[in-house]
């Protein structure tokens, strides 16, 4: 072993204690490591920032702003309600989500099955009350699964297909796969469903705005036009969608007739509803019923390409606000901007928005251009909350982000773009269209991913260029020799799934594979089942967040420590050895 070796080896085994320690930021970690991998030599000065223009790091960054963009839509809300209203279970939600992105997953992208359910995992997390942690690794972990199945899942797969080409002149079709494939995800749905709760239970590291301001009894006001999804409801039946976070507490018809909210009283087109609960609740109920704010009246502003969004602010002793009401202040005319919401602690209101006297200390939710809003609040005497997203009387793009998502995905599906390209111009897109504000686009993108993966590919890519990979395939074959045929195989599928974390998925294949074919015909076998073994462990990377892309993705909007990934991944990876070594040898005999 030379020094060079010896130093690669070293840096990523202390890196890993490091990662399993927790003692630091994983992103802190990973940039130290790069650090010492430069300072030892093993990773060359002109190299040391390539992974900053690396693919996985433009696709992982693409994803989560696509998803953001999915979930700012609202189109999933509408979804879960109509086609999922009554899973309430965590164990039956669970099931939905993991059954959902591994069928996906076998004939799209997996990172693009997971982008799609992510937002819908969110809202089932609301719905039940638990983190979003107890979906997302699972999910994850289904999505891998999923594209073991065919030939297009997964990376893997089509690099085996075209190596076992070369070798024997056959390469392998779209459903060679799927008998192992099959096998290992109805194994593997039947495990994530059964043992989730070997996680723990994570919120994010760095707290959301929205989590650390928690107000919810906010009140606002909606009307019921011709053509709205609510006319007609009881006003049991609207309240659903909202999952109980919000109710109506009154309905004026007429203008002036008060008619009391009883569940089950039918809702009239022209009635105007009051209605109280938190403001993703609000904004649920708003967009699913078809409800309309504040008379649809858009805030004022001579820039025409203005961005009109919603602040909250909080009502000081000295505010020309306190003692008139919206109506009365003339809010609209005068400073051209909507209140859309009023909360006071501990009092729950029956007069109209309009006619509520602002008092001091109440938050009240104003729309308007986001460029003014500050100086008019600053005016009325108002102090702004923290920024935090509002969804509540934005702008909904309706079907257009699924649109975009499907389009992204169909292109690489096709091949006619590579998946980074797609998911870019998909991220472009959504910011385009104005699906997600500017100011949330890099939010949405979590920096502490991005960065950790960027410093850990040209580190984890030193085991290569230093002879590491080359010097444990040596080990192998030696030790082959003594071992019995499903030994033998099980031996190359459990490597393959060690390197994948150093390596990426495909250039395990690219190392790996060449090694697993002479490894075979040196025993006496054919190729075929070594091969898939290869494809198997580069795709089964269960036991940390850096080997796949969409283990990654999940990892900070799931709160997870890189010690999460093994205490479900490590089971789940014995699973696959255990279940894909006899299939193998079933479906592709060595002889």
């Amino acid at each position: 072993m030379t020094s060079e070796q010896i130093a690669a080896f070293s840096v990523i085994g202390l890196m890993m204690v490091a990662f399993i320690w927790e003692r630091f930021r994983y992103d802190v970690v990973a940039v130290v490591a790069l650090l010492a991998a430069v300072a030892v030599g093993i990773v060359p000065f002109d190299h040391a920032f390539e992974g900053f223009s690396d693919d996985i790091v433009i696709i992982v960054g693409s994803a989560l702003l696509v998803s953001a963009a999915v979930a700012r839509s609202g189109i999933m809300e509408v979804a879960i309600q109509r086609y999922a209203p009554n899973v309430s279970s965590v164990r039956g939600q669970l099931a939905l989500l993991v059954i959902t992105v591994t069928v996906l997953s076998a004939f799209v992208k997996n990172i693009g099955a997971l982008a799609i359910m992510m937002p819908i995992a969110f809202q089932f997390a609301r719905r039940s009350g638990v983190s979003p942690s107890r979906f997302l690794m699972p999910m994850s972990f289904g999505s891998l699964l999923g594209g073991l199945m065919t030939q297009i899942g997964t990376s893997p797969n089509i690099i085996v297909s075209r190596l076992r080409g070369e070798l024997t002149g056959t390469p392998f079709t779209m459903f060679d796969f799927t008998p192992v494939g099959a096998a290992l995800s109805l194994f593997g749905i039947l495990f994530l469903v059964v043992a989730y709760r070997l996680l723990p239970e994570r919120n994010r590291q760095t707290a959301s705005m929205n989590e650390a301001i928690d107000i919810k009894n906010y009140l606002t006001e909606a009307r019921v036009v011709e053509d709205s999804e609510a006319a007609d409801m009881t006003v049991r039946e609207l309240a659903k969608t909202a999952s109980g976070e919000a109710m109506v507490t009154g309905i004026i018809r007429g203008e002036t007739r008060r008619v009391t909210p009883l569940p089950d009283v039918t809702i009239k087109a022209g009635d105007v509803l009051l209605i109280e609960g938190n403001p993703e609740a609000l904004d649920r109920l708003v967009a699913q019923g078809g409800l309309q704010l504040s008379k649809d009246r858009r805030p004022s502003s001579q820039d025409t390409s203005a961005e009109i969004g919603a602040i909250e602010a909080v009502v000081a002793q000295s505010s020309s606000l306190t003692g008139l009401s919206a109506q009365r202040l003339g809010l609209y005319h005068r400073w051209g901007v909507n209140l859309l919401a009023i909360s006071r602690r501990g009092q729950r209101f029956t007069e109209r928005l309009g006619d509520v006297t602002i008092q001091p200390g109440d938050v009240i939710v104003l729309q308007g251009d986001l460029k003014r809003l500050p100086d008019i609040l600053r005016q009325l005497g108002a102090l702004p909350l923290a920024e935090r997203s509002l969804r509540l009387g934005s702008v909904r793009r309706g079907l257009i982000p699924i649109a975009v998502l499907a389009l992204a995905m169909g292109t690489t599906a096709f091949g006619l773009m590579p998946v980074q390209i797609a998911f870019f111009a998909a991220a472009v897109a959504m910011v385009l269209f104005k699906i997600i504000p500017l100011r949330e686009v890099y939010d949405a993108l979590d920096g502490p991913i991005l960065v950790m993966l960027a410093a850990l590919i040209p580190v984890s890519d030193s085991l290569r260029t230093t002879g590491g990979t080359e010097l444990i395939a040596s080990g192998l074959e030696g030790l082959a020799q003594v071992l019995p045929s499903y030994a033998a195989l099980g031996l190359i599928l459990v490597v393959a799934m060690a390197v994948t974390p150093f390596l990426n998925n495909a250039a395990t294949v690219l190392v790996m594979a060449p090694i697993a074919a002479s490894f075979a015909g040196g025993l006496g076998y054919r190729p075929e089942a070594f091969l898939m073994a290869v494809a198997i462990g580069a795709g089964s990377d269960f036991l940390t967040p850096i080997g796949h892309q969409c283990n990654t993705l999940v990892m900070g909007p799931g709160g997870y420590r890189f010690g999460d990934y093994w205490k479900l991944g490590l089971p789940l990876s014995i699973l696959v050895i255990l279940v894909s070594v006899p299939m193998l040898m079933l479906v592709w005999p060595l002889h």
